[in-house]
Parts: C-alpha cells; structure tokens; sequence
C-alpha cells in the first residue's frame, strides 16, 4: 500500500520557534545526511512561506521569471549560503533576521529589474504600472510608489520652512515637487528636458537646481527603503 506524503498543514505561524531551533542545529552539525534532514523537515518550508509572504507583501513583481516559485528558489539559495552567519546569542531572531535579509535582496533585484524595464519599455507601457493586478486577486492594487510619492510631497511641502529657510531653495524645491504632483501629466523623460522646464519656471542656474535636487533625493531614498522594508512611511515631524 501507498502512503501518501502528508503536506504541511496551513498555519499562519509558519516561522516558529521550532523553525529557530532547527536553524541553530543545522548550524552546529557537521554530519551533511543530518544537516540535509533538519533543512528539509524543519527549514525548507518556513524559508519558502518567508520568501512568498514578503514578495506579495511588498509587491515585489519585476522578475525575470515566469512564476514566482522560481525567484523564492533563488532567494531561498541565497539564504542558505547566508545560514550560517545566524548568530542567536547577539540577540536576534532568525524570523527577523532572514526576512531582513530576503527584503535587501529583493529590493536590489527588483530595482535592477525595475530599471532595466524603463529603459527598454515604450512610453506607453510605462503608464500601466501604475496599477497592476496581484497575484492573489483580480482587484487592482495601486501601485506602491504612486502612494509613497503622495505621502513625500504632502511631507515636504508641510516642511519647507525647515527643509529649505532659504526663498530661493523653497521656489526650486517647490518646482521640483511640481513636477511630482503633476507626473500623470507629463511626457518629459529626458534629464536635460527636466533642468530646463524647472529654470524656465523659477529662473535660476542649474548647479541650484541639482543643489536641491540632491537634497530631495536624499530625503526621498531613506524614507522610501524604510517604506520597502516595513509596509508603511515613517516621515519624522520636523
């Protein structure tokens, strides 16, 4: 008679203390055959649950895969050459600790991925991504990036008197966020086109323009990484 391989039960506590267990088992063993079983029966299954939960979390989509358990098996490879670095006496959980590890991945491979796309994409694509269908349902989902620019103009623009004491830094910054509210409505992709449009609107030099453009970026990237890793914008009131 054949038994059939009983499936993993469905729980939303995937990743448990058992799994944080094992984890430092697989690291203290030497014997490959046992190390091989501790992965299999007690690992494999929370590294892809891990995996799968935070693509579909964050909307991590710009793949060069056809399906989704591909880019998991990829992840999940990179994460066992990274097992062994675990180190539960600094205090942290192996939970935290790998799911920190999968979000830089992927925010890595899917900005990579991201820009590859603009760049060899015609104009029109461009304008589908700002909604997209999940996975999961058919509903559409508004794209990530759309709302974290929201958040950032409403941010700034409440912020100008500290951010930027000088008038003539606000007026730049200000035409700069202009371009963000109205990004819907512009077809200007080119760098130059951009520095251009802005001097024609405040009428000054391009190094103040880039001044506080890098500036805005700054502020831009380090909120938006924090947004990528935890779900939610954290602008500090200033």
């Amino acid at each position: 008679m054949i038994v059939a391989k009983k499936r993993r039960p469905k729980s939303k506590n995937y990743f448990t203390q058992e799994t944080e267990d094992a984890i430092v088992l697989y690291n203290g063993t030497l014997d490959t055959k046992i190390k091989s079983k501790i992965y299999e029966n007690h690992i494999h299954y929370p590294f892809f649950k891990l995996t799968e939960n935070i693509i579909h979390t964050f909307k991590f989509y710009y793949t060069e895969v056809d399906k989704i358990e591909h880019l998991q098996h990829e992840i999940i490879t990179f994460l066992l050459s990274k097992i062994h670095l675990f180190d539960p006496t600094r205090g942290a959980k192996a939970y935290s600790y790998f799911g920190t590890i999968v979000k830089r991945w992927l925010i890595v491979y899917n900005t990579k991925n991201y820009t590859n796309r603009i760049a060899k994409a015609p104009v029109d694509d461009l304008y589908k991504d700002e909604t997209y269908s999940c996975n999961l349902t058919d509903e559409p989902v508004v794209d990530n990036l759309s709302l974290f620019i929201d958040e950032f103009i409403e941010y700034t623009s409440n912020n100008f008197g500290v951010l930027f004491p000088k008038k003539d830094d606000a007026k730049v910054a200000d035409a700069i966020l202009e371009l963000f509210r109205k990004r819907d409505q512009i077809d200007i992709f080119n760098k130059k086109a951009l520095y251009i449009y802005i001097r024609e609107m405040v009428e000054v030099k391009t190094p103040k323009i880039t001044k506080i453009a890098n500036k805005l970026y700054s502020i831009f990237k380090g909120n938006y990484i924090f947004f990528l890793e935890n779900g939610y914008t954290n602008f500090k009131r200033l």
